[in-house]
């Protein structure tokens, strides 16, 4: 039977492996620590649309909508900062990762 892979939340530490449990460790609490920015980031946009959408219902302040405007700019601009950085620091986690798992192969395979 095939893993889904589409939530994978860990990976499967083998203990014969090259790579030190500590390494691991600190790959992992990266890892997670970039999911935390980014729902920090997703949080933070949500908050400025909410803020936009509040000032564009407040009809009595025609000044208001320039305040409105600018907050959904900005709610846009966070959210996709927020994904950039995310998908940039998890591709350089993944080759950080495998860098270091190929350099532990050959050392192995020229033992």
């Amino acid at each position: 039977m095939k893993k889904i892979k589409l939530l994978r939340f860990g990976r499967d530490f083998k203990p014969d492996e090259q790579v030190i449990l500590r390494d691991y460790l600190a790959i992992e609490r990266t890892r997670l620590a970039n999911e935390r920015t980014l729902l920090s980031y997703i949080r933070s946009s949500l908050y400025l649309l909410l803020g936009s959408i509040a000032f564009f219902q407040l009809k009595d302040f025609p000044n208001f909508k320039y305040l409105a405007i600018t907050s959904l700019v900005f709610c846009i601009i966070f959210f996709v900062i927020g994904v950039y950085r995310f998908t940039l620091l998890k591709k350089s986690l993944k080759r950080l990762y495998y860098m270091s798992n190929l350099e532990n192969e050959k050392t192995t395979n020229s033992d």
